[in-house]
């Protein structure tokens, strides 16, 4: 039987230990993000849910600026929704990314587009089914986001998508959306997601749900986040379940004396 080295097993160790903490010691934990804000003015009526809700908002439309203070003042995380080629072709938007862009291009379009999002610390993928699987994309908009300090959330259109393991690779934090609440709009079905949301957070230690501003989808979740910790979860915003899985990933960030193991 091979016997693993004491350096491996001490990292090992930390690791549990890390999960254990974070996972046993408190409530499972969601995080949700409203996307495509911005696109109307109806959209609004999401300003009503917890301000622990994210709000990702699309760029370069009438009501991006003002969605983003609007949502700033009430201290709540706000995302820049950069749209990003698809493999349907879909009409993609202003200030989008596409496979045809050099990195300057790319780089230009994110800093373009983060300029009419101004109170953005984090990112995420619009559609993209098509530009998170390429590789030369990807990095450029992971050197992107690290220079600026913006963390990214792969929406994951694309069960091969690149866009998150790429983002760890450049230092950049980030996590996958697990669950979409309301690819139906029916209330029993955004129900459904919801509870599944609830499961997967149960399972894992937390999870991220994103949904979008539909009246039916704001006004079910108006009502479910009322008593949410009655069901065993906290509603946290996305930026601490970005730190959670970073100190799953990366142990010694836990506590400085635990880097003395590594």
């Amino acid at each position: 039987m091979r016997i693993l080295p004491i350096s491996i097993l001490k990292k090992c160790l930390v690791t549990l230990s890390v999960l254990s903490f974070c996972w046993s010691s408190q409530a499972a934990e969601i995080a949700l993000i409203i996307d495509d804000m911005g696109n109307t003015k109806r959209d609004a009526q999401a300003f009503e849910l917890p301000a622990e809700v994210a709000f990702s908002i699309l760029p370069m439309t009438h009501l991006s600026e003002r969605f983003s203070r609007r949502a700033a003042s009430q201290r709540r995380e706000v995302m820049l929704h950069i749209p990003m080629e698809s493999l349907g072709g879909n009409q993609l938007g202003p200030g989008a990314l596409t496979a045809d862009m050099s990195q300057a291009m790319l780089q230009q379009t994110l800093k373009q587009a983060l300029a009419t999002v101004p109170d953005a610390i984090g990112v995420n993928n619009h559609m993209g089914s098509k530009l998170t699987q390429l590789t030369y994309p990807m990095h450029a908009t992971m050197d992107f986001l690290i220079q600026h300090e913006l963390f990214f959330v792969d929406s994951r259109t694309t069960r091969y998508s690149k866009a998150e393991s790429i983002a760890r690779d450049y230092g950049v934090l980030s996590i996958k959306r697990n669950v979409f609440l309301d690819h139906d709009r029916r209330m029993e079905q955004i129900d459904a997601q919801f509870q599944r949301l609830i499961r997967l957070s149960k399972k894992y230690g937390f999870a991220v749900g994103i949904g979008h501003p539909y009246p039916q989808t704001i006004e079910y979740l108006k009502q479910a986040l009322v008593d949410i910790e009655s069901k065993g979860v906290q509603l946290s915003p996305i930026s601490d379940l970005l730190r959670l899985q970073d100190m799953a990933l990366n142990p010694s960030k836990m506590d400085p004396q635990k880097a003395e193991l590594d």
